[in-house]
């Protein structure tokens, strides 16, 4: 079973958009996404709130998500975060696709 990080950073003056423009133009992203045990990594930003941004991190499993916390990307991340004073809060999932195709499942359009 995967792992969902749900991190919603929140600042001023739009700032979560350049932080996410710039940890993609930099490469960052592309170099997360290539980790071993990385599943997916993409942001959304909120229609009702420009200032915040959600970051949808999905690792194959503890192990994965613990070299990636000790890869040389996340001072690039921290450095980032502080370059444009956001603040996150953090979400933590374990995936559970138990019900999909019985009761949850009739609910979902594919």
């Amino acid at each position: 079973m995967s792992l969902i990080i749900n991190i919603k950073y929140n600042g001023e003056n739009r700032m979560v958009e350049k932080f996410a423009k710039e940890m993609i133009e930099s490469g960052t992203v592309d170099e997360i996404r290539k980790e071993s045990g990385n599943i997916s990594y993409e942001y959304y930003i909120s229609l009702e709130n420009p200032n915040c941004l959600l970051l949808i991190d999905r690792w194959k499993d503890q192990e994965s998500l613990d070299k990636h916390h000790a890869s040389p990307m996340m001072k690039t991340i921290k450095n980032l975060r502080d370059k444009y004073d956001l603040h996150m809060t953090v979400e933590r999932f374990v995936e559970d696709r138990s019900d999909l195709g019985k009761g949850d499942g009739k609910f979902i359009r594919k």
